[in-house]
């Protein structure tokens, strides 16, 4: 009894943290604009409060960036918890099984070559959906051996179905033309041209993985313990899995769709929540959704400030900054299992 209220104070006070930072990031975020306001000015201005100037800078200008910051950390957050939880591994998530690669290639296609009867609005995410699905499934084929899929098998096939799709991508940017500046910004993963318009296509789409994620995490909690333990609860794994690996890759579609690749935050941040949290997903995913989001915009206010002389770093370089040297130190503490001695 002891011990799981101190697990609740903690799981609490996780949660507090997670707000707290999210907000002062927020807010912060708001700030970063051709006129710098102060963190006052930008916190008031948000409610209306203040001049005319102040008011359209943060309203109309940098809150659809820090809400599609928001929108793509949250989801890229709890995408990479629930993959960790899925398949029982630290390292897995949507940027090292390849998903962002396989969004990029879609994405990059609809950059390149236009359809006169399809929006470009709406092209783009459908078609990084399409190719996200088709390497998650191309990926657990690959790696599928005897009817099981082994970790190890499933992230060495990750790396390399992303690494083949991530040259086809340099090679439709090679082939680019005019729209080679944009793709390789693209690429780079960018949250300036946020767009309510935008923002009205993404939100419905992570949303819905999100709800489903987050109502399938006792299912995901019985998953972790064995197929079979699983299925003696009840749970219907093969159903369960598969709705799983579609939200996530729905989330992690829509996420990038519009921004780019932003690879690791699904990474780092649920491993270190999980390290604070404990492995109970019905916790863990929303802090993971939040944290994601905290995550994000703390890496989009660096990109903004860190280089004042060469403008606004792309956020995609900060958070490979950040999640490269993490993934490292998580091979490293695995080396056993992944045959490095």
């Amino acid at each position: 009894m002891k011990g799981s209220r101190k697990r609740r104070v903690r799981v609490l006070t996780v949660y507090i943290a997670l707000f707290a930072l999210l907000f002062v990031f927020m807010v912060l975020d708001l700030t970063q604009a051709f006129i710098p306001l102060s963190f006052s000015e930008a916190f008031w201005a948000l409610f209306g409060v203040g001049s005319d100037t102040n008011i359209i800078i943060v309203q109309k200008m940098n809150l659809p960036r820090v809400v599609m910051t928001c929108l793509v950390g949250a989801a890229l957050g709890i995408a990479g918890a629930v993959m960790q939880a899925l398949f029982r591994n630290p390292m897995a998530s949507p940027y090292i099984l390849g998903l962002s690669s396989g969004a990029s290639l879609g994405a990059a296609i609809g950059l390149t070559f236009t359809v006169s009867w399809l929006p470009s609005l709406l092209m783009i995410p459908m078609l990084a959906f399409i190719t996200c699905m088709g390497t998650l499934f191309l990926v657990y084929s690959i790696s599928r051996v005897g009817g099981k899929v082994p970790t190890e098998t499933l992230l060495l096939a990750g790396i390399a179905v992303g690494s083949f799709l991530s040259a086809l991508v340099s090679l439709l940017t090679y082939l680019a033309g005019e729209q080679l500046q944009g793709i390789v910004y693209w690429t780079m993963g960018n949250l300036t041209n946020a767009t309510w318009d935008n923002i009205l296509i993404v939100a419905p789409l992570i949303a819905a993985g999100c709800i489903l994620m987050i109502a399938s995490s006792r299912d995901l909690n019985a998953m972790m313990l064995g197929g079979n333990h699983a299925l003696d609860l009840g749970v219907e794994v093969p159903k369960v899995r598969l709705q799983l690996l579609v939200a996530s890759a729905l989330v992690t579609a829509a996420a990038v769709a519009f921004v780019g690749v932003i690879g690791f935050v699904g990474l780092v941040v649920p491993h270190i929540l999980r390290i604070l949290m404990g492995p109970d997903n019905r916790a863990l995913l929303p802090a993971s959704l939040i944290g994601g989001a905290s995550f994000l915009m703390m890496c989009d206010y660096i990109s903004r400030v860190i280089a004042p002389g060469i403008g606004i770093l792309p956020v995609g370089i900060v958070t490979a900054l950040i999640g490269a040297p993490y993934f490292i130190y998580l091979l490293r503490r695995r080396r056993h299992e992944v045959g490095w001695d």
